[in-house]
């Protein structure tokens, strides 16, 4: 596997794992919203699990876009070859 290939897989496996993490938080929501808490419970909670989900999706997204931020300016894509 070349290394474009290689570069291609691994955003399709982070891709997939942001989808994942997703549905997880957005399950993990509508279960939250469906107990009989508190709306100060619900709230600590709600905001417990929205770090939870930016500490773990963020690093995922940047990586993703980490070549398009690093690369210099007029240096060439690696998709199309063109900048």
């Amino acid at each position: 596997m070349g290394r474009e290939e290689q570069r291609a897989a691994m955003r399709q496996v982070r891709e997939g794992l942001i989808h994942e993490l997703e549905e997880l938080y957005r399950s993990a929501f509508d279960r939250i919203s469906d107990q009989d808490l508190g709306e100060g419970a619900i709230a600590r909670l709600t905001q417990l699990l929205l770090r939870s989900r930016e500490a773990a999706i963020t690093p995922l997204q940047e990586e993703i876009e980490a070549p398009l931020i690093t690369r210099a300016a007029g240096e060439p894509g690696p998709e199309t070859g063109t900048p």
